[in-house]
């Protein structure tokens, strides 16, 4: 099969030919239709996010595909099936802190490396060899829309988030980072699920004025300027704040995030999945009294749990998640620089740059 492999960080992936997986049982082989390329991929292929990786792989995390075979335990899936491929892989070995690698990006710790020696390689090539229950059935679809499909790899991890905020319809979320891509994407997740309102703060006016014009009065924006933000924050929620959720990436000092999470109400929950501290910098100071206090719940999450992707499938079914607001960028497989490229310039909020091998 072709495939773009990455040799060595600080080079992009070259395509050559490469094997055709080999499926074994518990697996199965998709044909990639359609493939997302992240924003700050080549931030990663740099080695500037210093992920665990091991070269060369094949990266590109997440894809829409159709089944091309499947192991002997595979008793509903079969050749021709669309299927979103979720690119989080656990170790089945221990079902209460199973390790975890990203398939073709990143890793948590020595198991997740352990992992990558077999489930490494992404979905920027032909074929993908995926556990059996990260091909996730997504029925019906035109091929001619997979890239919009391949949106939901992009939602699906502020939907992890807000899920393990245990977000109730009605309430009040406050998005922190919601100028960014995951965070726009959370906004609009937020609101799929029920949300009364969703506070979305950020410096990029710009930004800030498109998502008033995508949602309307269900979303307040804040221009975030360091002048008593968390005032400024609550006083633009109809009412008190029941979940943060902080999606801010590396770059971001820990006192915006301390900022944010400072105006959940007693009681509140806060969750963090953002990048923030992944570079080094202050660490996140909450302080104690208020902690202890207020009874605040304060969580990390890092990526969905598995059955989130059928919900959040089913979300976009139902249309409550429109998919349609996405605008794609496709590129051949051939492209691969020019998708790398694209995706990091662009920076675009509810735009996707996809790869169709």
């Amino acid at each position: 099969m072709k495939a773009a492999v990455l040799e060595e960080f600080g080079t992009l992936p070259s395509v050559r030919e490469l094997p055709d997986p080999v499926l074994g049982t518990g697996e199965v082989v998709v044909d990639v239709v359609a493939a997302p390329v992240l924003p700050y991929a080549g931030e990663v292929f740099r080695g500037e996010r210093n992920y665990l990786l091991t070269l060369p792989v094949v990266p590109g995390a997440g894809a829409v595909g159709r089944v091309r075979a499947t192991g002997p335990d595979a008793t509903r899936l079969k050749p021709g099936d669309w299927v979103l491929c979720d690119p989080t892989v656990r170790s089945r070995d221990d079902a209460r802190t199973p390790d975890i690698t990203l398939q073709g990006l990143s890793a948590r710790g020595e198991g997740g490396l352990f992992l990558q020696r077999h489930f490494g390689h992404g979905a920027y090539a032909e074929q993908v060899l995926v556990p059996t229950e990260n091909a996730v059935p997504l029925g019906l679809i035109d091929a001619a829309d997979a890239g919009r499909w391949a949106a939901l790899s992009l939602c699906l991890v502020p939907y992890g988030g807000l899920l393990a905020a245990q977000l109730q319809p009605g309430e009040t979320v406050l998005v922190s980072g919601a100028t960014g891509t995951f965070g726009s994407a959370g906004v609009a997740v937020a609101l799929a699920m029920g949300a009364a309102c969703v506070v979305a703060p950020g410096r990029n006016t710009k930004v800030l004025a498109d998502l008033e014009r995508r949602f309307g009065a269900r979303v307040r924006t804040v221009r975030l300027t360091g002048d008593d933000d968390t005032a400024r924050m609550r006083d633009a929620a109809p009412g008190p704040i029941d979940v943060v959720l902080d999606l801010l990436p590396p770059s971001a000092g820990a006192s915006v995030t301390r900022t944010a999470a400072m105006t959940v109400r007693e009681y509140g929950r806060v969750v963090l999945m953002g990048g923030v501290g992944m570079l080094g910098g202050d660490d996140l100071a909450l302080p104690y009294p208020w902690l202890m206090r207020n009874n605040i719940t304060v969580r990390g999450q890092w990526l969905a749990p598995r059955e989130a992707n059928g919900s959040l499938i089913a979300l976009a079914r139902a249309g409550l998640l429109d998919l349609g607001g996405f605008a794609v960028t496709e590129f051949g497989l051939d492209d691969i620089a020019d998708a790398v490229g694209h995706a990091e310039k662009e920076q675009a909020r509810f735009a996707l740059t996809v790869v169709r091998p």
